[in-house]
């Protein structure tokens, strides 16, 4: 397994690109299923999970045409569904959880789907109630294996008014992809509205679906007979964005970040400013200027702040792990509330064996107090438990005085693209071990 090696504590200086974003990549690369037209894809990241979905469609018998960098076309018109009931797909399933988002567009088109039970970030329980539930509403009948997979079919899909217990981002994509061909009209009440979700609907429009209420929490679909294809774009990836600002911060560096797309950023850029934290709107970019210190606002009644996450446009829960590590540098104190996955704050111990001073108080709850660059992390050896921890670790070992080790670098590798080759770029001291 590779490892990078990171001589930490000296500032970095340039500009960067982001990525495309992988939670809208894995959202669109199975929207292709609904269609035998070809569509073209653009800005798609050179990701683990990416590849991984990609290395699924084309098991499945989707062509896949790469034009240029993160320029694919696509065209499912021969698919191979005997390949869902072999362990091969099975095994590819569990490793990303982005695979569960097949299920609908395969379900909708053709009426029977094998769901396995999805893997990724290991961050808390992670319920498929909102899938399930949202094709159950739409007609199909499951059959559960135990601990390995699903059956889903249906001789056809009726549109229905369908409520969301949990706004499940995943869930709210399944449901409006096989909608889409259902008879009559579905509507999604309590449906994730996050730029991806809206980046979804649009494709699908441009592809011939009826969808109306984008961006907002009620969806409404007309089901049509058939889509085609066409030619789409993947916004820049607002988590990659967060993490460079916070990079910015923790090291004291100058950077700018280049076609974020600020009207697609909601309120991160304001948590970001709430944490002491300069930055600047310079047309489409986002500018940092060299910070050697930040305070971290009160509230208007002196109390502490507190930073929690929420459906969007509240904040993704994605960024808690990097806000985290950007507050043990900060003046002040905070509170990170993570309210939607229990395990995802657990890497904090390696944070506070670097020198942090950080109080777990449950698994939802942490209380950072900040040493305002008085008392720097020191370089350690750490372990990357998931995508967002993992980048979250690798910009603390940047910020570190000294050398430290992060192992299994295969779940940075899943959500970051090219990651070390970038910092490099920016003056990093960071190199990949084989």
């Amino acid at each position: 397994m590779a490892s990078f090696k990171i001589v930490g504590g000296s500032p970095l200086k340039g500009e960067i690109k982001p990525q495309g974003a992988k939670n809208e990549a894995l959202q669109v690369l199975c929207a292709v299923l609904l269609t035998s037209e070809k569509l073209r894809i653009k800005n798609i990241p050179e990701i683990g999970d990416v590849k991984c979905l990609m290395q699924i469609l084309q098991n499945l018998g989707v062509i896949v045409k790469k034009n240029n960098i993160g320029d694919y076309t696509f065209q499912a018109k021969d698919i191979q569904l005997e390949y869902l009931n072999t362990e091969k797909f099975r095994e590819y399933g569990k490793s990303i959880r982005g695979s569960v988002m097949i299920a609908g567009p395969l379900l909708a088109r053709f009426g029977k789907v094998c769901m396995p039970i999805p893997g990724g970030d290991r961050i808390g329980r992670r319920r498929l109630d909102a899938h399930l539930r949202g094709f159950e509403s739409l007609g199909s009948h499951i059959d559960y294996k135990e601990g390995q997979y699903f059956l889903i079919h249906s001789k056809y899909l009726t549109g229905k008014f369908i409520l969301l217990e949990e706004s499940s981002i995943t869930g709210t994509a399944n449901i409006i992809m096989a909608a889409t061909l259902a008879k009559g009209k579905t509507t999604i009440y309590n449906a994730a509205c996050e730029p991806y979700i809206q980046q979804l609907c649009r494709l699908l429009n441009k592809m011939g679906a009826k969808i109306k209420g984008i961006g907002s929490n009620l969806i409404n679909i007309t089901g049509v007979t058939e889509l085609g294809g066409c030619r789409h774009s993947i916004l820049p990836d607002m988590i990659e964005i967060g993490s460079w600002i916070g990079l910015a911060a923790i090291t004291s560096s100058e950077i700018k970040i280049r076609n974020v797309s600020w009207k697609n950023l909601g309120i991160i850029p304001n948590i970001f400013q709430k944490m002491g934290i300069k930055l600047e709107k310079k047309n489409d970019d986002i500018y940092i200027p060299s910070q050697k210190y930040y305070k971290i606002k009160k509230l208007l009644n002196n109390a502490i702040l507190t930073i929690s996450d929420a459906p969007w446009p509240g904040l993704t829960p994605d960024l808690l792990s990097i806000l985290t590590v950007v507050a043990t540098q900060a003046k002040g104190s905070v509170l990170i509330h993570q309210k939607m996955f229990e395990s995802r704050l657990f890497f904090v111990d390696k944070l506070i064996e670097m020198g942090a001073q950080i109080i777990l108080c449950d698994p939802h709850r942490a209380t950072v107090i900040g040493l305002n660059h008085q008392s720097s992390l020191r370089g350690s050896i750490l372990n990357s438990p998931d995508i967002r921890a993992g980048i979250s670790l690798l910009i603390a070992a940047l910020s570190a005085k000294g050398t430290s080790i992060i192992k299994n670098i295969e779940q940075i590798d899943r959500g970051y693209e090219n990651i070390d080759q970038r910092l490099r770029i920016l003056g990093a001291n960071i190199l990949r071990i084989e």
